[in-house]
């Protein structure tokens, strides 16, 4: 493994820890977990960004960016993808599409740009939990697709995942050109959090960085949200009465 995909695995674990999951078993985490701390949260956010930025310069600390061009995937390419017989998570799933994808050319593609792509064509939809947490689960035309949910034992016990079949994995990839074209749609630099459902660490940071005058649009690209749904969370919290109370 090079430095640059251990930069760039670091970074995986460090977005999912600073989203408040756990990266042992891709699950949301307890609130009283400690990278549920607003503080850790804060700093993991931070190293994230600073290994983006090492990353993009292709792991030299430079202003230069990649020049790597948007994922894709040839529809050759699609045709050695190896197919699992027994159902198998999205992660594993994105991970054998990356293998046959040219990463000194391309971007490697995203488990969530899957997802949420699954949860646009209501395949996949988000659900809470008893304990206020949220997950994706399929929905009836998701599971009719392959996907499904099985309880499996992880190392800190028995858990629910989604995980999806041969013809879910083959519907992954005859849909592939969407998924490209979905990502390319958003690639205007959406925020990675934007209409996700806020989490008690998240709010925690909103109004701490809210009541020390930090402008809204750092809060925003701190918690990778846009400006306007800072302003409409801050509003819901009772701490604004209009968008301009916060400038």
């Amino acid at each position: 493994m090079t430095e640059l995909e251990k930069m760039q695995r670091a970074k995986m674990y460090m977005d999912k820890l600073a989203n408040g999951i756990n990266t042992l078993n891709d699950l949301p985490a307890a609130e009283s977990d400690v990278i549920n701390n607003i503080r850790i949260s804060r700093c993991l956010f931070y190293v994230s960004d600073i290994l983006r930025q090492v990353i993009e310069s292709n792991g030299i600390q430079s202003k230069e960016k990649s020049t790597k061009k948007p994922f894709f995937l040839s529809v050759d390419s699609r045709k050695q993808f190896s197919f699992s017989a027994t159902p198998i998570s999205i992660s594993e799933t994105t991970k054998r599409i990356n293998d046959l994808v040219d990463v000194d050319r391309y971007k490697k593609l995203k488990h969530t740009d899957i997802t949420s792509w699954l949860i646009e064509i209501n395949a996949l939809e988000v659900c809470s939990t008893a304990d206020g947490t949220t997950v994706k689960r399929p929905t009836e035309q998701g599971k009719a697709l392959g996907i499904s949910t099985e309880k499996r034992i992880g190392r800190n016990g028995e858990y629910t995942g989604v995980y999806y079949n041969r013809e879910a994995q083959q519907f992954i990839l005859d849909n592939m050109d969407t998924v490209i074209a979905t990502i390319s749609d958003k690639s205007a630099a959406k925020p990675e959090n934007q209409g996700l459902p806020w989490i008690p660490a998240h709010e925690e940071c909103l109004v701490d960085l809210f009541q020390k005058n930090v402008p809204i649009s750092e809060i925003a690209a701190t918690l990778s949200r846009t400006e306007t749904g800072i302003r409409d969370k801050l509003k819901k919290m009772g701490l604004i009465e209009h968008r301009s109370d916060a400038k």
